[in-house]
């Protein structure tokens, strides 16, 4: 079973808020799917699990809040013994202009909360990971800018980078070689 993770944090508050991309594209994922997701106690996470072409596909939305998604990852990690090779992670970065993706097979937390959390609660940086920008601004803390809303640019310029990473979860379920997915989407 693959297992495919958006990072975000819950709550109507924080619906469209530049953290929340990964939540945003699983939540797209799981429309396409006609699929909802159920909160599960035992993982503290929204959790789905598709048939995808008969291939099995759990879609996690930590229900933690961002600073703690490795705890919700690593236990649906050990339930279903999922090993760190199917793991897949969709973060914000804010060291990426809005909207341009860049794919890792895997790496440091570059400073994001939520990354350097899974990495101390897996025990390894050598998870795959679809990065998509939001941008910075250099004028607001960046906690305050994590937390603020899209504009509508911005959200429109996103229409593109959630359609491409759909793509990716597709290529990664179908066991497509990451090299490969990064060659195709590393390069747009």
């Amino acid at each position: 079973m693959k297992l495919v993770v958006g990072l975000g944090n819950p709550g109507l508050k924080y619906q469209k808020t530049r953290h929340n991309i990964g939540f945003m594209v699983i939540d797209d994922i799981l429309k396409d799917a006609a699929a909802q997701p159920r909160f599960d106690a035992k993982f503290n996470a929204e959790v789905a699990i598709l048939n995808v072409e008969g291939k099995k596909v759990c879609l996690v939305k930590p229900s933690t809040f961002m600073n703690l998604s490795g705890e919700a990852i690593s236990k649906v990690m050990q339930y279903y013994d999922i090993p760190v090779e199917d793991l897949l992670v969709i973060v914000d970065d804010v060291n990426l202009e809005t909207g341009k993706l860049r794919l890792r097979e895997t790496g440091g937390h570059g400073g994001h909360n939520g990354l350097r959390n899974i990495i101390g609660l897996i025990h390894t940086e050598a998870f795959k990971r679809i990065r998509i920008g939001v941008d910075n601004n250099p004028n607001i803390p960046l906690d305050q800018y994590v937390l603020g809303q899209f504009t509508q640019d911005q959200l429109i310029t996103l229409t593109k980078s959630i359609q491409q990473s759909k793509e990716v979860v597709e290529m990664f379920i179908e066991g497509v070689p990451y090299k490969d997915i990064m060659t195709k989407y590393n390069t747009q």
